[in-house]
């Protein structure tokens, strides 16, 4: 493939275009899991009538003991940069064959994977990736970069696992687990991926049982049980509350509520066997550390989730 260009490092149609607004934001590499990627963004494009943006990184990754650089071997960076502009043109032309209607922005960029993705997603309406990719030279999507976005982004976050594709009403559920009731703006988004679905959102709120060791007083099994039964109703009043109000603003939108004791990664993997696409908070960083380390129930979803993975910042 050849492309008329004044020299070669000029970025030609794919050059970095002023952020959007509102978009959907989607990352490519040419891997199979980066395709599933684009085909559910242009899915989540068309439902939220809006302009889809593909990203794809400027091949200055290490190549051997090399790094490939503006001056360095010509023959060996225009072999890379033509295949970065094949990427994305194919990347297109999957589009264009899917939603021919749809606004669609390809963009070539030099700049880290994470570090472009989130800076262009802060005024998405959503970022999608894949949960890995495969290739090392012009890899923009790997699964150190979905578990970095998932704690830098400030926009919501889809990360694509599982195998059944957007819409699928497979279970006909979206899940979103909450740990406390003020874990409504993930409630929203999930209320709103049901509505767009034509779903029903199940509210799964995960806690630990109280504990029972000797190290404190005797307590008597009838005051023990007490305990318990008021440790339940409170527990389960929990995700009640979360979708007290949701109710009301979507009204066509089914929605069960359910508190299980135990883990809360392990009850979230284990209920995205049954479920189309979850839904949970991602909380932000301390500004003097920003970028921590994923919570468990981040991490488990993120490696272990049997569908998509939505994030959600709080605040």
């Amino acid at each position: 493939m050849t492309h008329e260009r004044e020299s070669l490092w000029d970025y030609g149609r794919y050059a970095p275009r002023p952020a959007l607004h509102g978009h959907v934001l989607v990352g490519v590499d040419g891997s199979d899991e980066a395709l599933r990627a684009l085909d559910q963004a242009v899915a989540e494009a068309g439902a939220r009538r809006a302009a889809l943006e593909i990203l794809h990184g400027w091949p200055w990754a290490k190549h051997g003991a090399h790094e490939v650089r503006p001056g360095g071997p010509e023959p060996e960076t225009c072999s890379l940069l033509e295949r970065a502009h094949a990427v994305l043109e194919s990347a297109v032309a999957r589009v264009h064959e899917q939603a021919p209607e749809l606004d669609v922005t390809a963009t070539l960029t030099p700049h880290p994977a994470v570090a472009e993705l989130t800076r262009r997603g802060e005024h998405a309406a959503l970022t999608v990736i894949g949960s890995r990719g495969l290739g090392e030279i012009t890899a923009l999507v790997s699964g150190s970069v979905s578990r970095r976005l998932a704690g830098s982004c400030s926009s919501p976050l889809l990360v694509v696992r599982g195998e059944a594709a957007y819409g699928g009403l497979e279970h006909g559920v979206v899940l979103v687990g909450v740990g406390t009731d003020t874990e409504t703006e993930a409630a929203r988004f999930a209320f709103e991926q049901a509505q767009q679905r034509g779903a029903r959102v199940r509210v799964l709120h995960t806690c630990v049982l109280p504990a029972t060791s000797g190290a404190g007083p005797v307590v008597s099994a009838e005051r023990l049980q007490e305990e318990l039964e008021t440790k339940g109703r409170e527990q389960s009043a929990v995700p009640q509350r979360v979708v007290a109000t949701l109710r009301e603003k979507f009204p066509g939108v089914v929605a069960e509520t359910d508190t299980v004791w135990g883990g809360a990664a392990e009850s979230l993997v284990e209920a995205t066997r049954a479920a189309d696409a979850v839904v949970i908070t991602a909380h932000r960083p301390h500004a003097r550390r920003p970028a921590p380390r994923l919570g468990p129930v981040t991490h488990a979803l993120l490696h272990r989730a049997h569908c998509p993975v939505y994030l959600v910042p709080a605040g």
